[in-house]
């Protein structure tokens, strides 16, 4: 659970006795999907709240004609959508990028622990509203940035996050994306994005190699893909609350 705890703890200060309440999630079913294969389907009716514990996996649309579009990202210590289970049926999929192991916790276990632990209430209400929060910035992406800035901005999203729970090993992160998965995730072909790829290489920005990412200059990437990065609220604004039972 250290994962969430890193989380979380970006938002609003933990007690002991709401890191405690957090690992007794772990009682919680844990459940595995294979790589390639989805978690969850459009159309189904949700029934618990997922918490991804090991891999990466996305959210995904597609259309009949078998075009995706990836519109997010979920690795270690992500709710796969919090209140999901309030749904009739799924909106959107969930697939498996990497093999993926995560929690099923039941609705009443989660309403349980936000009731009894306000903080970590407040800290998933900071949770899903950054999640909103990276949903107008990849609407953004698609309607504004070239294919380039997109690109970049997404490698630098990404390793902002995986550095932020522990993820990333000094520049280098773990990285099992394929071309296409960036390619559904830009809103580009992967032709297109196999060329785009080429240029952020030869600009010297990044390194991708044996399902390794390395970034290379981190400010000039956030400079060519024109980063802000308030929009994933990584300067603590919620740790005000006083930790202190």
């Amino acid at each position: 659970m250290g994962n969430l705890i890193l989380n979380l703890e970006r938002y609003v200060r933990l007690s002991a006795d709401d890191r405690s309440a957090l690992e007794n999630l772990k009682s919680s079913p844990l459940c595995e999907a294979k790589a390639r294969s989805d978690i969850v389907r459009e159309g189904q009716k949700p029934t618990v709240v997922r918490l991804v514990t090991s891999g990466w996996a996305c959210r995904y649309k597609d259309l009949p004609d078998g075009r995706r579009q990836i519109v997010g990202f979920f690795i270690p210590g992500d709710f796969c959508d919090l209140n999901v289970y309030i749904l009739q049926q799924m909106d959107h999929s969930i697939g498996a990028i990497t093999p993926v192991t995560y929690l099923a916790i039941p609705p009443d276990v989660m309403e349980k622990l936000t009731t009894t632990r306000p903080r970590v209430g407040q800290a998933l209400l900071w949770h899903q509203l950054v999640e909103s929060s990276v949903q107008r910035e990849w609407l953004l992406n698609i309607g504004q940035r070239s294919a380039l800035e997109r690109l970049g901005h997404l490698f630098v999203e990404l390793y902002l996050r995986c550095r932020a729970v522990g993820m990333a090993r000094g520049m280098t992160l773990d990285f099992p994306l394929t071309q296409n998965d960036l390619a559904e995730a830009t809103g580009v072909t992967p032709v297109h994005l196999n060329r785009t790829l080429q240029e952020v290489r030869r600009q010297g920005l990044i390194e991708l190699r044996g399902k390794k990412l390395t970034i290379l200059d981190l400010e000039q990437l956030k400079q060519m893909s024109l980063f802000n990065e308030n929009y994933l609220h990584l300067d603590h604004e919620g740790r005000q609350l006083d930790a202190n039972d």
